[in-house]
Formats: C-alpha cells, sequence, structure tokens
C-alpha cells in the first residue's frame, strides 16, 4: 500500500544518514518515507520498537488515530529517550535503579 515503489530505499538512505539514537534514526526514515508520499491511504498510526538484547523491547511506542501520527510519535520519543536507560536499568537491576516519587516506590 506503499505510494511509491522506491520508498523502502528512501527510508534506507534516510536511516543511514541519519545521526542519533537507533529510535531517533529509525524516526527519520519514518519522517523520509511520509515526507516523499507515504502510504497510498491517509496515515493515522505510527510506531517505533527496538530491542537491545535484555530479553524485552527497550523502546515500544505508538501513536493511533492521530492526524499526524509521525510528529506525536517524535514528541513520545523526545520523552521517552530521555529516561529508557532508567527503566531498562530497573528491568534488570530494580535496587540499583532510580526512584521516581510513586506511590509504593520506596526510594
Amino acid at each position: 500500500m506503499l505510494s511509491r515503489a522506491d520508498l523502502p530505499a528512501i527510508m534506507c538512505a534516510a536511516f543511514a544518514s541519519a545521526g542519533g539514537e537507533l529510535e531517533e534514526r529509525l524516526l527519520t526514515a519514518l519522517s523520509a518515507a511520509l515526507a516523499a508520499g507515504g502510504e497510498a491511504g491517509p496515515v493515522y498510526s505510527a510506531g517505533l520498537s527496538t530491542v537491545s538484547g535484555h530479553g524485552w523491547r527497550d523502546t515500544d511506542l505508538r501513536v493511533d488515530w492521530q492526524d499526524e501520527p509521525v510528529e506525536a510519535l517524535g514528541r513520545l520519543l523526545d520523552v521517552w529517550l530521555p529516561q529508557r536507560e532508567d527503566y531498562v536499568q530497573r528491568g534488570l537491576d530494580p535496587a540499583a535503579s532510580p526512584g521516581y516519587g510513586v506511590p509504593g516506590d520506596d526510594r
């Protein structure tokens, strides 16, 4: 359902030339594909998921039924990335992870 056959190549080129974290590079690839025509129909959802070998997804973000889902995904990623490693640490070693000040968090 792509609007044009060369979108995968456009995405790959954008990913290869992007800097930053893996998630940021993937978002750059999604944005490039959307700018080049995206899907044949309207795009209302976008997702981004990465795994780094811990046995679970380090990043698993999704936006559904938005008029600008890739932009909304970018905003979520801006909030998520600064805290990603803290959540990974919490999964690997809860006693050594930072506290978040939520009920039940005694740190």
